[in-house]
């Protein structure tokens, strides 16, 4: 009889490839979907570029001239995108250049992993040329961080950023990769990407039963009233939110990261919340008895003194973030989750209701504010041009279907406060960081994130000195950028809160300029300067038809002001309409 020769079975192994610590670093990037970085070389990363000089084809790489610039275009590709923008930097000063972007981005809520390159593993804690401890730098302004040593750790640290980055409430992630780990060769077995972490739960478990006393509170208001932030956008919830609000009839007002979440001229957006906000949102805020926040944070600038704030209404608070339940405002339900799963929920028990005597009270404010504030900054009887003529006359040039990038001031509120926007991810700015230089290299980052859009920085003269170094990541790449100066010459901000809280004393906010439409030209860039109002239209136009970038200067009054306004130190209710009610 024939006998049968039993063997043990053999363990499957994947096919190994040695390959470097660089490439495993580009070959992660691949896997994860990645096609644009924004970076800058140095002697501790060069070993990743080196590898990325045969990635040419897969991966494009923008450089930038300054690596704070890299981590805004970065960022600025995650807003437009909805996917994580990448960046690279060097050791030392390269790396600490990302410090203020990672603050923006932590607390904007944006996904950005950013790989920094890093001395010998021998040297560190040697002062070695170009060595900072750039994680401990990094741990408070990023979600997570963590140092390579060696390359065997590449693939799945760098997987792990990625899942860290994007999900739950996102933010930014920093590997710091040391030269050795660049350099290392070792056996490869492929990329996978990662799905989970044990002690790491991106979304808090849903609870029927709070969603359940939040359709009471909302079924049984007489005023009830919606305040939405970024975290509609962040979870995809646009249509959502929308039937939700629809379904209810409810007031709905926006934050300056939640805007575009809802287009502008739905007639259930009230407006804009908070210090520089439209006058009936912040008023009856106070007078609404059942407040619904989603997707927000109830930051300073929202609420105005916490002791005043929405004393009357009983709290419903939906956000990812457990952290931000109770933070600052006391909630009555709290709704733990996702919105994009959450809002459907609550949707289905709520009813279907009108509020028209409510919803009049919203439109009797906006017409008070419109006489005394918005008819004065839309159609001007002076000679001096205004901000938000300029901005009226772009959303018409536009029909609201552009994204609109901006930087940190007067310039910022006004265009915040009357831009028109028909879709999700069109208005991109610096929220809780209020960094000035964030658009220009912003709006870059934005128009590599949607290629098919136009893309308009709006920048104070200020602002657009502090990373105009970025004229030539433009020039280089020939990326197309309409860039929209709106020069008042000083810093705008800080003089209008001079003028009204310290007695017109300007100290050191007069700033002078250069030619602005010189300096693009030496970039390559055309443009043009105008203060007439009959020039307006006309100039907007050919920024907008031109083939490639465009800098246009426009040059408005000098001490105009931003109204409405919530004086600091006083109660969202107390809002002003006029440098007299000061």
């Amino acid at each position: 009889m024939e006998t049968l020769e039993i063997t043990a079975a053999q363990p499957i192994t994947k096919p190994t490839t040695e390959i470097s610590g660089s490439q495993a670093v580009l070959e992660a990037l691949v896997a994860e979907g990645v096609q644009t970085v924004f970076g800058y070389p140095g002697g501790a990363i060069m070993p990743i570029y080196d590898a990325l000089y045969d990635y040419h084809d897969k991966l494009k790489h923008i450089l930038v001239r300054h690596e704070q610039g890299g981590i805004h275009a970065a960022q600025g590709f995650a807003r437009s995108s909805g996917k994580v923008g990448v960046t690279f930097a060097t050791s030392g000063p390269g790396a600490t250049n990302l410090v203020t972007g990672l603050a923006d981005a932590m607390i904007d809520s944006t996904p950005v992993v950013c790989i920094t390159g890093q001395v010998f593993a021998h040297l560190l804690g040697t002062d070695a040329f170009q060595e900072v401890d750039v994680v401990n730098i990094t741990t408070p302004v990023t979600k997570w961080n963590y140092q390579v040593t060696d390359a065997n750790e590449i693939p799945h640290v760098l997987a792990k950023a990625f899942y860290i980055a994007r999900t739950g409430r996102p933010g930014p992630v920093l590997i710091d990769i040391t030269k050795n780990a660049q350099l290392q060769k070792f056996d490869y077995e492929g990329y996978t990407k990662c799905e989970h972490i044990r002690s790491y739960r991106p979304k808090p478990i849903v609870r029927k039963q709070y969603i359940e006393e939040a359709a009471k509170l909302i079924n049984e208001a007489k005023q009830p009233f919606v305040i939405f932030g970024q975290g509609v956008i962040l979870g995809k919830a646009e249509k959502e939110f929308k039937r939700f609000i629809e379904k209810a009839g409810l007031p709905s007002a926006w934050t300056i990261l939640g805007l575009s979440a809802l287009p502008t001229e739905h007639p259930l957006n009230v407006g804009m919340l908070g210090m520089h906000g439209n006058y009936g949102p912040n008023v009856l805020t106070n007078e609404c008895d059942v407040l619904i926040a989603v997707g927000m944070r109830f930051d300073d600038r929202v609420t105005g003194r916490l002791d005043k704030y929405a004393k009357q209404a009983k709290i419903i608070h939906l956000d990812i973030d457990p952290a931000e339940i109770d933070k600052n405002v006391k909630t009555t339900v709290p709704v733990w989750g996702d919105c994009k799963e959450t809002l459907p929920l609550l949707t289905e028990l709520i009813e279907a209701k009108v509020y028209p005597q409510w919803l009049e009270r919203f439109n009797e404010y906006r017409k008070e504010e419109e006489k005394v504030c918005i008819n004065k900054e839309l159609n001007p009887t002076t000679d001096e041009l205004t901000m938000g003529e300029v901005i009226n006359v772009l959303n018409e040039l536009t029909n609201g279907d552009a994204i609109i990038v901006t930087d940190v001031g007067q310039h910022q509120m006004v265009a915040c406060r009357y831009a028109k926007f028909n879709q999700s991810k069109s208005n991109i700015t610096s929220g809780g960081a209020g960094t000035m230089g964030f658009a220009l290299p912003a709006a870059i980052g934005a128009k590599f994130g949607a290629k098919e859009r136009t893309v308009v920085a709006v920048i104070g003269d200020g602002g657009v000195q502090m990373t105009i170094q970025e004229l030539g990541t433009i020039m280089q790449t020939e990326v197309d950028v309409k860039i929209l100066i709106l020069n008042n010459q000083f810093l705008g901000m800080v003089r209008q809160w001079q003028q009204l809280f310290h007695d017109k004393r300007y100290s050191f906010v007069d700033i002078a300029s250069p030619d602005f439409v010189m300096v693009a030209k030496a970039y390559n860039i055309e443009g043009q300067s105008i203060s007439k109002r009959e020039d307006i239209r006309q100039a907007l136009t050919t920024m907008l038809n031109h083939n490639g970038s465009y800098l246009l200067e426009v040059m408005v009054g000098k001490e105009d002001n931003v109204f409405p306004m919530v004086p600091q130190g006083r109660g969202v209710a107390e809002i002003v309409l006029s440098k007299e009610q000061v």
